[in-house]
């Protein structure tokens, strides 16, 4: 049986391929573009979001068939079409070279999947099911989506100014730990999504010391 390995890839500036020029392959596109990937597209024909992304310069894209050597230097490839044997020949030129590659919908084609994501702010939950059903993973996304809302990303977002202004204390960095526990434990979630400003000031100055604030921490 079937067991991924999970892991978070750091594409930032990193050279991706995608291969497919329609609706799946503008999804690829954008998603790559937001983790900061360098995306070259390669299909005869286009959508109209990624003609715009070409034309802006934001992507590289060559309007023809692929070839082989379209693979040269990339780090990713993904392939998005609806063609059987093209999708075969860009897994197994990704296969002789090692890349990481993806293709569309055929899991026997990949060396990676893609999980249904679960996304706030700098929070992300991937969900997969191992190849079985894409479908179960799309709904147990959804239940998720109702779950955690904007205050998570909110959370994350101040326990990270909150961990800055530590770092740039004397203390070592392994006494962090309790306190963003303490935190977490006296309701500051719960604070949040009630935009309770005033008693998270009351409970950053309680855990953390007397002089940090919404307000010091933003300035920060």
């Amino acid at each position: 049986m079937m067991r991924y390995y999970p892991v978070c890839l750091d594409i930032r500036n990193r050279a991706c391929l995608v291969v497919g020029g329609g609706q799946v392959g503008t999804r690829k596109v954008t998603t790559l573009l937001l983790c900061g990937a360098r995306v070259t597209l390669v299909s005869p024909e286009a959508g109209e979001e990624l003609t715009e992304l070409a034309r802006a310069g934001t992507i590289q894209w060559h309007a023809r068939n692929y070839e082989s050597g379209d693979q040269a230097g990339a780090f990713l490839v993904i392939g998005a079409t609806d063609q059987e044997a093209l999708n075969r020949r860009i897994h197994a030129d990704a296969e002789k070279d090692g890349r990481l590659c993806n293709i569309a919908d055929q899991p026997k084609l990949c060396n990676f999947v893609l999980p249904s994501i679960v996304q706030q702010g700098d929070l992300m939950i991937a969900i997969s099911t191992g190849g079985q059903s894409p479908a179960f993973a799309k709904y147990l996304r959804r239940q998720m989506q109702r779950q955690f809302g904007p205050e998570y990303a909110h959370l994350l977002k101040l326990m990270g100014a909150v961990r800055k202004h530590l770092l740039q204390q004397a203390h070592a960095p392994e006494e962090h730990k309790p306190i963003f526990e303490r935190l977490i434990a006296k309701g500051l979630l719960e604070l949040i999504r009630r935009d309770d400003r005033a008693t998270i000031n009351a409970l950053l100055a309680e855990v953390v010391g007397p002089d940090v604030s919404l307000e010091t921490l933003r300035t920060r």
